[in-house]
């Protein structure tokens, strides 16, 4: 990376932004919560933008059951169990977002671009879904921000950051930190934990919804890698000068 051409941090949602995991998230939530409490859920979990953490504590008390420190230090491995028990079911009703791989592949031809994910997921189960479907092919997992870290999605923001500073030994900042996501709790993540945000509308949102959060961009899908390499390029510009 060069003095001139300052280091941008693209932190990628993943579900319904990389990937559609046909519901085999739901299932290991489902899964996560019988190996935690000993029965089977009554409810579905409600996702969408949320960490694993929030998650499956919102689903505990949803059934009524007071969440302890026990119940937190189990859900982690009980997430990593339940969906390592369906990878083969991931693999057969999900599937990679049309353009996903182009769009990471395209970015990753950008001087000084280092792309992660920024996901509720646990670490594990991040992987385990863009592993799944060959997306994880210019991706650092180490520098990425997990459910595992934080319960609010935006402070994952500058745990990611910092870990790329750590790893790179560059200097990163709200105008260099970009993450890409389909609902407007993604952008709110961004805006919140000191990130520009570039909305996909592969999700609940529409890019009307999206923009209208905060994006700075919002495109319809990623099928059109040129326009999302618009973008950063843009953004990485506009901090060479700032």
């Amino acid at each position: 990376m060069t003095a001139d051409v300052p280091a941008v941090l693209v932190l990628w949602d993943v579900d319904h932004t990389l990937i559609e995991n046909g519901g085999v998230s739901k299932e290991t939530y489902a899964g996560a919560f019988e190996l935690v409490t000993g029965q089977p859920a009554e409810y579905r979990a409600e996702t969408d933008g949320r960490t694993d953490l929030e998650i499956m504590t919102n689903l505990l008390v949803r059934h009524g059951i007071e969440v302890t420190d026990s119940h937190a230090t189990m859900i982690p491995e009980a997430l990593r169990a339940s969906l390592a028990a369906r990878r083969e079911r991931l693999r057969e009703l999900g599937y990679g977002l049309p353009g996903a791989r182009e769009a990471i592949t395209a970015l990753s031809g950008i001087s000084g671009v280092i792309q992660s994910v920024l996901t509720g997921n646990i670490q594990p189960n991040a992987f385990v879904k863009v592993e799944a479907f060959e997306l994880h092919h210019g991706l650092d997992f180490e520098v990425g921000g997990y459910g595992s870290d934080d319960i609010v999605r935006a402070n994952l923001v500058e745990v990611a950051r910092e870990r790329a500073r750590a790893k790179y030994g560059v200097d990163l900042r709200a105008s260099t930190t970009i993450l890409i996501g389909d609902t407007v709790r993604d952008i709110q993540a961004a805006r919140n934990g000191g990130a520009i945000a570039i909305g996909v509308a592969s999700g609940p949102n529409t890019v009307e919804e999206l923009l209208a959060e905060g994006a700075e961009v919002a495109l319809p899908d990623l099928v059109d890698a040129a326009a999302l390499v618009q973008g950063v390029s843009a953004i990485q510009a506009r901090a060479a000068v700032a």
